[in-house]
């Protein structure tokens, strides 16, 4: 019997000894999101980030608990710390400025990301040229093109300068270099994507390697005190390329937009640790330079004050910005089964819709009629409040009859054919008047008591129908001597929309 037990205990050990030794499984976690896996997977399943998945340690295998050390300044009341480092310098370019929230902080870090060709490294050779002629010495670092390339540009834009310093270089360490050499009292890198560290693996523009250059860069920024303006590349959707945590890391997030064929370009801040992230900053890109915009709506306006029919002008709000924006509508006879529906600058959907509440609530007759509608100067008008504008426009070429002169019109249209308030009807208003806009139009209860400006006459409508009618200029003799567009038709407000 003991033999027998023996043995079947010798045969029972290995399984045992199997179930008290088993380690567990490694387990690998995403270091942008946390997100965690129990095998290896080149993508995130949770932020989708490419490279960002690495084994984790397990228990026990952590890294050692870090010593203790003195701290070399002691902690200071928070009334007695130094304020001065952290006031914003100017930059030179006012526009700029009002994004950055005054200015570049010492020690602070931009991220200025944007499309290829839409004008970053331009208007930071602009930036980095002001600084220089103040008495700056500037590092500019370019990644991407060559000494003498810079060097064209900085002429055709006139941006040399003596303290305006260039450096053609792709390698983490020359870089740093180059900073301990020049001192710098601002430093450019264009673009963080090209530059490269010897002490990580991958390719420039990777992961790791975009992880560890801005980690290496801001380091040197804090330490110094040298603001830093970093460029990157965005992805096919628009979003900043690279690991997410580089936004995380610096201390400002811009993004430069612009379409190819307009002059007009905007610069917004998405992160800003020192400033708002409201602020919009329009410059004007040409073949000299790049020119802030301090009053840019002129753009955007072709006929401001002197309508002729398929025009209406409204005020969007970019950020805290109010700009005036001119909306052009062209109603013509359809020979297609399926009438065009065309935008340019507008939301095609937006227009559908409105189309829709202008035919079902006021009898607009659009159904056989091809309708285009567009603004003027390249803007882009995505907010709610442009629907009125657009509704009145398409009215206005319908009926080939101008709006009242000088009318501006801001108003959110509802299914059920309601104007709905806007937000900063008040700022909105300001900004037509100052323009020379002396007629309004606006939802009711969207003003205060008091707020209107005293040279506009404001009108308030509740619906759309409302909108119409008090809208249009009437006819006259000229009016009426002029040729329609198409077919003679009656008044909006003569149509019969049916059975109720």
């Amino acid at each position: 019997m003991s033999d027998a037990a023996a043995t079947v205990g010798a045969m029972a050990s290995p399984a045992s000894t199997r179930r008290t030794d088993r380690t567990p499984r490694p387990g690998y976690r995403c270091a942008e999101c946390g997100w965690t896996t129990s095998k290896w997977v080149g993508r995130c399943g949770e932020c989708q980030a490419w490279g960002s998945v690495a084994e984790e340690a397990g228990p026990g295998g952590g890294a050692p608990r870090t010593a203790t050390t003195a701290a070399r300044t002691p902690a200071l009341p928070i009334g007695e710390i130094d304020v001065e480092l952290a006031r914003a310098r100017p930059t030179g370019v006012e526009e700029l400025d009002r994004v950055l929230g005054g200015g570049l902080v010492p020690g602070a870090v931009v991220l200025l990301a944007g499309e290829p060709g839409v004008g970053k490294s331009t208007l930071l050779l602009d930036v980095a040229a002001r600084a220089a002629r103040g008495g700056r010495r500037v590092l500019y670092v370019t990644g991407e093109e060559s000494a003498g390339q810079v060097r064209l540009r900085a002429e055709r834009i006139r941006a040399v300068d003596p303290n305006l310093l260039l450096a053609a270089e792709t390698d983490l360490g020359t870089v740093l270099g180059h900073v301990d050499q020049v001192a710098p009292d601002m430093l450019v890198v264009d673009s963080v994507q090209t530059i490269a560290s010897a002490q990580v693996d991958g390719t420039a523009g990777g992961v790791s390697q975009v992880r560890e250059v801005a980690a290496a860069l801001i380091a040197v920024a804090k330490e110094r005190d040298i603001p830093t303006v970093l460029v990157g590349h965005v992805t096919k959707d628009g979003s900043i390329a690279g690991p997410r945590t580089l936004e995380h890391l610096v201390d400002v997030v811009c993004q430069f937009e612009g379409e190819r064929h307009s002059r007009l370009r905007l610069v917004r801040a998405t992160k800003n640790r020192y400033g708002p992230t409201d602020e919009v900053g329009c410059f004007d890109l040409s073949e000299t330079g790049i020119v802030g915009l301090t009053d840019p709506s002129g753009l955007f306006l072709s006929q401001a004050l002197n309508h002729v029919a398929g025009t209406c002008v409204t005020v969007t709000l970019e950020g805290r910005r109010p700009l005036a924006a001119e909306i052009q509508s062209l109603v013509a006879t359809s020979g297609l089964a399926n009438p065009r529906r065309t935008t340019s600058g507008v939301d095609s959907s937006r227009l559908a819709m409105v189309l829709a509440v202008l035919q079902q609530r006021v009898g607009a007759r659009l159904a056989e009629f091809d309708v285009y509608v567009s603004t003027v100067g390249g803007a882009r008008v995505v907010e709610p409040s442009a629907d009125l504008a657009v509704a009145l426009a398409t009215v206005s070429a319908r009926e080939n009859v101008p709006l009242k002169p000088g009318m501006v019109v801001m108003g959110e249209v509802g299914l059920a054919g309601e104007i709905r308030p806007v937000t900063g009807a008040a700022r909105r208003l300001q900004e037509a008047a100052r323009l020379g806009f002396v007629r309004a139009m606006v939802p009711r209860g969207s003003l205060a008591p008091g707020q209107a400006p005293a040279t506009m006459a404001v009108t308030e409508v509740a619906d759309l129908h409302e909108a119409v009618l008090l809208s249009s200029k009437p006819r006259d003799a000229s009016a009426a001597r002029r040729p329609a567009a198409g077919p003679v038709r009656p008044r909006l407000h003569q149509v019969d929309s049916g059975p109720a």
